[in-house]
């Protein structure tokens, strides 16, 4: 666990491979809500021994979030340790895909326990998944799991390193893959939500598949949507 900021903390995961093999770094986020709210647990990765004592050392754990219907692999480990946590979902993620019961469905309201500290916004439109994108507001950060990525160059070899590039997983700067540029359905719904997450004054970025930017977080994701905002 490495802090990032106040009340925020960071943890990467190990390797996951996904479909035609591709494997992606994994990270994850705790944030300690204020008034002894416990702790919210943003995409989990795979629960350690050693992860698990660095988590219990900030708190208890109240909320475990799956952001979006792909990042689900690690949630019922964590909701079977932490039974009392309530298991918050994005909509199109299903108990049978979880392996666990879900409790709240996300939308664009927070919930209350964490309203006024973390703001939400749902980005639907999609044909690959409807992700939850997340805004800390005492430490402006934004988190966000799979619409924005920066992948190391290099990461990839062979073939798998080519469609990489191509997609933009891997390039200079962070970027909308243009496979979920290609399945946007609903262009109108998809600009209302980015529209909504480019008001928020953030000036970090904290992305589930690449190097987090402690500043310049709104002029990167400025710059990542400028395909879907012309």
């Amino acid at each position: 666990m490495e802090q990032f900021c106040a009340e925020l903390w960071l943890s990467d995961g190990p390797i996951v491979t996904g479909a035609a093999g591709f494997r992606f770094p994994t990270r994850m986020a705790v944030i300690r809500l204020p008034d002894q709210g416990g702790l919210w647990v943003w995409s989990p990765v795979a629960l350690t021994q050693d992860l698990r004592r660095a988590v219990d050392a900030l708190g208890p754990v109240r909320h475990i979030i799956a952001p979006n219907s792909l990042h689900h692999t690690f949630l019922a480990d964590w909701a079977t340790c932490y039974p009392d946590a309530v298991v918050h979902a994005a909509p199109g993620l299903h108990e049978q895909d979880a392996g666990t019961s879900i409790h709240s469905t996300l939308g664009d309201l927070p919930d209350p326990a964490w309203a006024g500290t973390i703001d939400q916004v749902v980005v639907s439109g999609n044909r690959i998944t409807t992700e939850v994108v997340f805004f800390h507001r005492p430490s402006a950060t934004v988190l966000v799991t799979d619409l924005v990525q920066q992948i190391p160059q290099g990461w990839y070899r062979g073939w798998r390193a080519v469609v990489a590039r191509l997609d933009l997983m891997t390039a200079p700067v962070p970027s909308v893959p243009r496979k979920f540029r290609m399945a946007t359905k609903d262009k109108a719904a998809s600009q209302d939500a980015v529209r909504r997450i480019l008001e928020w004054p953030a000036e970090s970025l904290v992305m589930a598949h690449g190097t987090p930017l402690r500043s310049g977080g709104k002029e990167a994701l400025r710059h990542a949507f400028q395909w879907l905002m012309r």
